[in-house]
């Protein structure tokens, strides 16, 4: 069984607080594994019986019926009704739950509901009724854009315990693999965390993640998001692959796409494709921050995959950039080790060689806080490099306080300082344990 230690301890923490749990996550991360096995064993080994124990898959057709909202309150509130203990309801893919017209305004008919439709029934209702019930432990799982609309995210502010699940961090998965540290980076780089491909072999992993990437996650947002131009969402993911670590705009990516395929497309539907993967966890976006001017700047933004697996199966394997690889992994672990990370920049001034006074934007691959603590974040693949080396701690020498500098490499290293007083740090150790 791969523990997910974390995730299961957030779950027991929320146990009983009269909340509805929300798990959200990309498909295919384990949401359903981490609440039917993982957590459903917690439950019967702290004396739960099995029969308390509710879950419910909404993607099955033997559960089509429970689609509708009124059908899923009644059908959970009958088999729990009778009994006196707690029960543990777990209702899986909650978004497979349609919106109907309140069936009042319809003489008791239950009409699907459209967009522009008032007065209707939804999943939230459903959620937020239930977890009201006494004798009912609500859990949730979601996967899409539905459970990050403005409209839902308002309806359950102060209301509910939201979960956000990512594939397998770097720690668990080398926890679970047992193997040397070097080895487990370089294949988590290239394969990632996503369970299932873990628990494969060689090409199947391959095949796995480039399968899932191309059958369940474009076909789930084309179809999501009634998108036309299949061609065009295709090439800007690849773009988004390729871009990797990169400050781009929507601008940007219309640009490239013109030069590529010689036709035009609006930066407007470049940001509906972006959204569309980043509300399906496919992406993250990381937003820059001024560190002299101490404030968020949106014009450009870093995009991180969830997953480096979904990345390299994007392009087929082929396209292994070690360097902006490692940096998504760093990212995601910083993410899992609950961060808050920005993109850091600000501009200096420096003479050219007559004299002429020039600005120079400089970037810091990442600042991360938590708490009281703040790092300033170079990711590095090959520090050993003169020139890579100058490059890295240009911004360093050019920031004057006392946060931590830390330049993290592609290397089996222990913590130790430069001549600068810098903090160099191999990526395992940074992930394993200085982030902890």
């Amino acid at each position: 069984m791969i523990c997910r230690e974390k995730y299961l301890n957030e779950l027991i923490k929320a146990k009983n607080n009269g909340f509805p749990k929300v798990i959200t996550g990309i498909r295919r991360c384990g949401k359903s594994y981490l609440l039917n096995y993982i957590y459903r064993e917690h439950l019967l080994s702290s004396g739960v019986k099995s029969e308390n124990i509710i879950y419910l898959d909404l993607t099955k057709v033997s559960n089509a019926y429970y689609r509708d909202p009124l059908y899923l309150y009644e059908h959970i509130v009958g088999i729990t009704q009778k009994s006196t203990e707690i029960n543990y309801v777990i209702i899986d893919e909650i978004q497979e739950v349609y919106s109907i017209v309140n069936p009042a305004l319809t003489k008791g008919e239950h009409v699907k509901a459209k967009s522009k439709d008032e007065n209707i029934i939804s999943f939230v209702d459903v959620i937020l009724d239930l977890a009201s019930l006494d004798n009912i432990d609500l859990y949730v799982t979601g996967s899409n854009s539905k459970m990050l609309s403005t409209d839902i995210v308002t309806e359950f502010r102060d209301k509910a315990t939201n979960i956000r699940l990512q594939p397998l961090s770097y720690e668990e998965y080398y926890n679970y693999k047992k193997i040397d540290e070097t080895k487990a980076l370089t294949e988590y780089m290239i394969y990632g965390g996503m369970p299932l491909a873990v628990l494969k072999d060689g090409i199947e992993k391959e095949n796995y993640l480039k399968d899932l990437f191309e059958t369940t996650y474009i076909k789930d947002i084309i179809d999501r998001n009634n998108f036309r131009k299949v061609e065009a969402l295709d090439e800007i993911c690849t773009m988004l692959s390729t871009c990797v670590g990169d400050l781009i705009n929507s601008e940007k990516l219309a640009s490239l796409y013109k030069q590529k395929t010689n036709h035009k497309i609006d930066s407007d539907t470049v940001n509906s494709y972006i959204n569309s993967f980043i509300n399906s966890f496919i992406l993250s976006e990381a937003f820059r921050y001024d560190l002299k001017g101490k404030k968020i700047i949106t014009s450009t933004k870093k995009y991180y995959y969830i997953d480096t697996g979904l990345r390299n199966a994007r392009l087929n394997f082929v396209y292994h950039d070690s360097g902006k690889t490692l940096e998504n992994v760093i990212y995601n672990e910083l993410i899992y080790n609950n961060y808050k990370v920005s993109v850091g920049t600000f501009d200096t001034f420096e003479n050219d060689m007559n004299g002429k006074t020039t600005r120079k934007s400089l970037e810091v691959d990442f600042l991360a806080v938590r708490g009281n603590r703040m790092y300033y974040i170079q990711v590095c693949d090959n520090y050993s490099d003169e020139k890579t080396k100058k490059r890295e701690i240009k911004p360093y020498i050019s920031l004057n306080d006392q946060i931590q500098k830390i330049i993290v490499i592609n290397s089996p290293i222990s913590e130790m300082r430069d001549e600068n007083g810098f903090t160099i740090i191999g990526a395992s150790d940074f992930m394993l344990r200085f982030i902890k």
